[in-house]
């Protein structure tokens, strides 16, 4: 029944992703790229700037650091490993090429969709912010229908989809590279997120902030060092991706062959990987107390070029000089992907590298269920205000933790593949029909940059920037008392009233 079931939405998905999700994802990014004129190059220095400044201010709430923290645990994951792996299988190096396009259109995307995220969030009585899609879409479309249906495709996604794949892996590459049962590994995975999740949004910030930086500089200090060890090849590996992309070339095929399968898979992967457009980091986004909502949006903008531009090329650069006969286009086998990172680097660097690599991807997947979590919780609150049911949603994903564990690496990627298509296609509706308050907060902020403030403010009352009247107990002059902060400004709404 399982089996008939994968290969029922495996097929469901092809069709998705040719016929509907590619073309929105890229055009959607191309519009917002457009309206926004380029958000993502002409301000990518003061996205440094916020990132690198952003640990300090959140006065008793979540710090925008923080906020970029939770949103990298997720984009800085599995995806990065198994996910890219999984494109060079099945799409061929041209598949690296369409994830940098899905990313360079989907700066602009997480760009819109963490700005909108902070306009439209809501005070929380703990002190924190709540907001993302499922806010924006009733608030902003003034439709709850819209935000209820987002709340739960994306709880679904994070709490069985999303917790499944990241075990997986973990299992995997602990079973292939030291023979630890997978039941084993899940019971363990199990014991430790339970210990972390009941511990709610301010626990896995706490945990995401610490994890975060350091995986990515670790496992990007690996792929230098193999990149240094091949630095004359790495012209050629940019020669094969841009000639598999557009089938310039022979032999550069995926399992999938041609120039489609290498389009569909990168985009499929990418968008795993980097979650532009998905709807899942503006939970985290809406969570940080800022100044102005174009100064998240910038930060979580980043996070895409981080995430496609340097960690997935790192990661294809990796498999890529391994080469025959561990990694063959055309030849590789979908089962091989899910520790194929891992021998490509023991491959290069050594036996020695087994443990590392092996605690790496712990790290990547377990901070990965943990964002995943706080995503899912942002949603619950949602749905049911103030006292929705944290307990269930941990139990939900420490269950389907150990379960992911034992399950076949095709059957837990079509579930994922399938969840997250469905909550982009919901929150890329809405960005386009809220795209117009994308380009009216960004004017309000470059309007204030051009008059010489270096620190802009948002003020929602009467602002003619805006298509509209927002209604807003943060962003009016009560709350913008302490520069955003949870303490400012009236008493917490429940956003079910909106």
């Amino acid at each position: 029944m399982l089996e008939s079931l994968t290969a029922a939405l495996d097929q469901f998905n092809g069709r998705l992703y040719t016929y509907v999700l590619v073309v929105l994802l890229i055009g959607v990014g191309l519009l917002l790229t457009v309206l926004t004129r380029g958000v993502q190059v002409r301000h990518f220095a003061e996205m440094i700037r916020y990132s690198l400044g952003s640990r300090r201010g959140a006065e008793g709430g979540i710090s925008s650091f923080q906020a970029f923290a939770i949103g990298m645990a997720t984009r800085i994951g599995i995806g990065n490993i198994t996910g890219v792996a999984l494109a060079l299988v099945l799409g061929g190096p041209g598949a690296i090429f369409w994830m940098w396009v899905v990313a360079a259109v989907g700066m602009a995307t997480s760009f819109a969709e963490a700005t909108l995220a902070q306009v439209f969030k809501v005070r929380w009585s703990d002190g924190t912010f709540r907001g993302g899609p499922a806010y924006y879409l009733t608030r902003g479309l003034r439709s709850r229908a819209w935000g209820v249906l987002f709340a739960v495709l994306l709880i679904f996604a994070m709490v069985i989809a999303m917790p499944m794949v990241q075990a997986n892996t973990i299992a995997v590459a602990l079973e292939a590279g030291h023979g630890v049962p997978t039941w084993v590994t899940g019971l363990v995975l199990m014991v430790l997120v339970g210990l972390v999740v009941f511990a709610g949004v301010r626990g896995v910030a706490r945990a995401a902030e610490l994890l975060t930086p350091l995986m990515a500089l670790v496992y990007i200090g690996i792929a230098l060092v193999i990149i240094a060890l091949n630095i004359q090849a790495v012209p050629g590996y940019l020669s094969d991706i841009v000639a598999g992309a557009f089938g310039l070339r022979e032999g550069l095929a995926g399992l999938g062959g041609g120039v489609v399968a290498a389009m569909l898979n990168g985009a499929q992967r990418g968008l795993f990987t980097n979650e532009a457009g998905m709807g899942t980091n503006p939970n985290a986004a809406a969570t940080a107390t800022v100044r102005h909502p174009v100064q998240q949006g910038l930060i979580q903008s980043l996070g895409v070029f981080v995430d496609s531009v340097l960690i997935c090329t790192a990661t294809a650069f990796i498999i890529l000089s391994a080469g025959a006969p561990l990694y063959v286009p055309g030849q590789t086998q979908r089962q091989a992907a899910g520790d194929l990172t891992t021998q490509a680097v023991t491959a290069q660097l050594g036996g020695a590298m087994v443990w590392p690599m092996t605690i790496m991807i712990f790290f990547f997947g377990f901070s990965s269920i943990l964002g995943a979590f706080a995503y899912a919780q942002v949603n619950a609150d949602f749905l049911r205000g103030r006292h929705g049911r944290v307990h269930l949603l941990a139990t939900c994903a420490v269950i389907t933790t150990g379960i992911g564990s034992v399950l076949a690496l095709h059957t837990v990627w079509v579930f994922m593949d399938t969840a997250m298509a469905l909550i982009t296609i919901v929150n890329l509706i809405g960005l386009i029909v809220l795209s117009r308050w994308v380009a009216g907060v960004l004017r309000d902020y470059e309007t204030q940059r051009r008059q010489g403030v270096r620190e802009p403010t948002f003020d929602g009352d009467d602002n003619p920037h805006l298509p509209g009247q927002l209604e807003s107990d943060v962003w009016n002059a009560r709350g913008l008392t302490h520069g955003g902060s949870p303490h400012g400004g009236s008493a917490p709404v429940d956003p079910r009233l909106h």
